[in-house]
């Protein structure tokens, strides 16, 4: 149903026209964002950038996830949405091709801002549909494996065989293996022992969040990719989609798999709680995670977690999503010449280094990854199972698209229905064939 009023919001932003605002250099710019663990840190920005830019006042609102979308569609249809805002590489492309967001390819060059001074592969994520930049990274991010440290040495699985997990769909591999002696019934009785009772499990070896779709980020991504499997024909804006293929069937099959072995719950029980929350209160062994979730991992009290890189799959490799966050500029702004001062300041190293010492995320100026290392390593995790994916080359890029909100709903009803046995899973078919039937069909 969201998925779906974003959809129309966004048709009546194509239907009724955007507001060409202005190119004011002074004046209040209001900034939206997501994430409240980040939001003091961004305030540190602000109140430097405002002593640097004294005419230039930065007002942050910050809202949770669901409602910031909420609240970003209808500011678009009602011409009231932010003059500067965080950006998300799922929605920004909708966003483009509406002319909602301005494209800051010139300001870029005036300004001589080094692309080449951002982790590598961020910049790319934020070059649109039709070419143009529309924002400049201001973090990155990728996938690994959280693990209750107490459960893998009482179980007798080391740090060094946590790091060296093995995966493939047919037997699932030693991360299976794992998964399974990570299970434990309430009789004492572990996954993979003999009188295992799967309908009173006491804690699951692998936790589970939502199906995933469309693009499974943190839950099934990291496994599918290693089979050599593609989500489309382009890695960013595709017209053609693959979850037809039997490589990625395979792998959902056996992700889903784990829920009838009863070593992960099953999708009704991602009601119940967070995975956080569930790692604390000892129902779950693993989760598979986002770099973003580190310090909310480490400050949980009560358990002792580590963290390891994910599993190396059927290509030899290990395969992680790398995603970065960006900043965008409201068509509508009456101050988008103060909108830019601030959102470049947002990427500099003088903001971006601020961030880096708040221990919350991974900025994307390659020179604060050793402060953003050591300020998240204060957690206790060894962040390079994140890091080292990025400089050893097996991460891949979030997979932006175009009609987003549609491609959401599609593929999030047919994953759903899988994941809760409502279908089986060659029922994807029919739903890529929606998905691809998008991109053929004329769309208003």
């Amino acid at each position: 149903m969201a998925a779906a009023g974003t959809a129309a919001m966004l048709s009546a932003c194509g239907t009724y026209g955007v507001d060409p605002g202005a190119d004011g250099e002074t004046g209040t710019v209001t900034y939206w964002l997501w994430e409240s663990a980040q939001l003091p840190a961004y305030q540190q920005c602000a109140n430097a950038f405002q002593a640097q830019n004294p005419d230039i006042d930065i007002q942050i609102e910050q809202f949770g996830w669901d409602d910031y979308w909420n609240k970003l569609f209808t500011g678009f249809v009602a011409n009231s949405a932010p003059d500067v805002f965080a950006d998300h590489t799922q929605r920004y492309g909708e966003f483009a091709q509406r002319g909602l967001i301005v494209p800051i390819d010139e300001q870029v060059q005036e300004a001589g801002i080094d692309l080449d001074a951002y982790v590598e592969g961020t910049t790319d994520l934020w070059i649109g549909p039709d070419g143009k930049r529309y924002g400049l990274p201001k973090d990155f991010d990728t996938i690994g494996l959280f693990y209750n440290e107490g459960m893998t040495t009482e179980a007798g699985i080391s740090a060094e065989d946590m790091k060296n997990l093995t995966w493939n769909p047919q037997d699932g591999g030693t991360y299976e293996q794992t998964i399974a002696h990570l299970t434990v019934d309430q009789n004492g009785v572990r996954g993979d022992e003999p009188g295992f009772d799967k309908s009173k499990v006491k804690t699951y070896g692998l936790g589970l969040g939502s199906s995933g779709a469309p693009f499974g980020q943190v839950e099934w991504s990291y496994l599918a990719k290693t089979t050599g499997w593609t989500y489309g024909d382009k890695e960013m804006w595709g017209t053609t989609f693959n979850y037809d293929d039997p490589r990625f069937q395979e792998t959902y099959a056996w992700w889903r798999g784990l829920i009838e072995k009863g070593y992960m719950p099953p999708l009704a029980f991602t009601e119940g709680g967070s995975a956080d929350q569930q790692m604390q209160a000892g129902r779950y062994a693993i989760v598979s995670e986002g770099s973003w979730q580190t310090a909310n991992y480490g400050n949980l009290k009560g358990v002792d977690l580590a963290l390891a890189p994910t599993p190396i799959g059927p290509s030899g490799q290990r395969a992680a999503m790398q995603n970065s966050l960006a900043d965008s500029i409201s068509t509508s702004s009456k101050v988008k010449g103060a909108a830019w001062k601030w959102v470049q300041y947002l990427a500099s190293e003088e903001c971006q280094s601020e961030v880096a010492k708040a221990g919350v995320v991974m900025p994307a100026i390659a020179s604060t990854v050793e402060t953003s290392k050591e300020s998240l390593g204060k957690t206790g995790f060894d962040v390079s199972a994140f890091t080292d994916q990025v400089e050893q080359g097996t991460t891949f890029p979030y997979p932006a698209v175009l009609n987003g909100a549609e491609f959401q709903s599609i593929m999030a009803s047919a994953m759903d229905n899988v994941m809760a046995f409502n279908a089986d899973v060659d029922a994807l078919t029919a739903a890529n064939d929606k998905v691809n039937a998008l991109f053929t069909t004329p769309q208003d």
